[in-house]
C-alpha cells in the first residue's frame, strides 16, 4: 500500500502546528518526548495537549521556557506595529525564537544576558539527540534551509549567523519534534498545499518587517514552495513552518483519487481570521 502524507495548510504552517499535527495523525508521542528528552540543552520542557480551535478538538504542541523568559507573544497589537512598548523591556528578535502557529517567531528577553548559538552549535547539539538517521536527516534539512534563510536576510556569511540561545532552544525542539514525527509516519510522499500568503507587516529587534518576512520569502524563493495570496493580516507562515514544508515535500499534486487511513490537527497560538489549524491526513491513492 502506497502511504502518503498530505499537509493541508489553508491556515498557515509553522513548527508547533506541524509538530501538533503529525502528533495527531498518529506519530508516536513517546518516540517525540524521548529525542527532545535526549537534547543537550536545559530550560524548557514540552507539553502536548488538547485543546478547542474553531469548536474543534485539536493536538497542541507547547515548548515551555523556563520562567525568567515570560512570553508576550499575545500582544497583536504591538507585534503588529499599532502600539509602542510600553516599557516592559521585551525584545523581539524574528527569526530566533518560538514558533508560536499561525503568528510569529520572537525571542521575548526579559532584561537577562543570554548566549548565542551559530549553526555549527545547533547542528551539534541535533547530531547530540536520540533519534534515527532518518529523523536526523530531516531536522538537518529543515534547519539548514532556516539558517541560510536568516544569513540572506541579515546579509551575513551562513556561520556569522547566530541565534538566540532561548529562541534557537525553542526552534530546535520544534524541528527535532517534527523530524521524529514525519520519520516515525514512515509515508512515501508528502504533499503540501499552496502556503497562504498574509499581509501586513510584524514587529522584530530591529523594527517592523513585511510579511511574510524576509527568512520566510527566501526559503520560499530557494525551494520552490508554492505561496496563494489570503486576504489575512498576519503572519500564516513561519520560517520554521516554511522550512519544515519544504524538506518534507516530496509530491505537488494530490492524487486524482485517495482514501483517508488518517487525521491529525494542530492548534496555531494566533487569532488570525483563520481556523488556525493545520490537518495533516495520512492517505491512500486509489486506483
Amino acid at each position: 500500500m502506497t502511504k502518503l502524507l498530505y499537509l493541508e495548510c489553508t491556515s498557515g504552517i509553522s513548527g508547533d502546528m506541524c509538530a501538533a499535527a503529525l502528533i495527531d495523525a498518529g506519530a508516536s508521542e513517546q518516540a517525540v518526548r524521548e529525542a527532545l528528552g535526549s537534547l543537550p540543552v536545559e530550560g524548557f520542557a514540552v507539553e502536548i495537549s488538547r485543546v478547542v480551535k474553531s469548536g474543534l478538538d485539536v493536538c497542541d504542541f507547547k515548548v515551555v521556557l523556563d520562567a525568567a523568559h515570560e512570553n508576550h507573544d499575545h500582544d497583536m497589537a504591538y507585534l503588529h506595529g499599532r502600539e509602542r512598548d510600553g516599557g516592559h523591556g521585551h525584545e523581539h528578535e524574528h527569526g530566533h525564537g518560538h514558533d508560536h502557529g499561525s503568528g510569529h517567531e520572537h525571542d521575548h528577553g526579559s532584561g537577562h544576558e543570554h548566549h548565542h548559538r551559530g549553526p555549527a552549535q545547533i547542528a551539534e547539539i541535533i547530531d547530540g539527540a536520540a533519534m534515527t538517521e532518518g529523523a536526523r536527516a530531516i531536522a538537518h534539512r529543515i534547519f539548514d534551509y532556516v539558517a541560510a534563510a536568516e544569513a540572506r536576510a541579515h546579509g551575513v556569511p551562513l556561520e556569522q549567523v547566530h541565534f538566540h540561545e532561548v529562541g534557537a532552544v525553542d526552534s530546535i525542539a520544534d524541528i527535532v519534534a517534527i523530524a521524529v514525527a514525519a520519520d516515525d509516519l514512515s509515508c512515501d510522499g508528502v504533499v503540501v498545499t499552496d502556503l497562504p500568503c498574509g499581509w501586513g507587516t510584524v514587529r522584530c529587534r530591529h523594527g517592523l518587517i513585511p510579511v511574510p518576512a524576509p527568512a520566510t520569502a527566501f526559503i520560499a524563493e530557494a525551494t520552490g514552495l508554492p505561496l496563494a495570496p489570503v486576504d489575512v493580516e498576519g503572519e500564516l507562515v513561519t520560517p520554521t513552518g516554511a522550512a519544515a514544508a519544504a524538506a518534507l515535500r516530496t509530491r505537488d499534486a494530490l492524487p486524482e483519487r485517495f482514501a483517508i487511513r488518517a487525521i491529525g490537527m494542530g492548534a496555531g497560538k494566533r487569532a488570525y481570521d483563520t481556523p488556525g489549524i493545520l490537518r495533516a491526513m495520512i492517505i491512500e491513492p486509489l486506483a
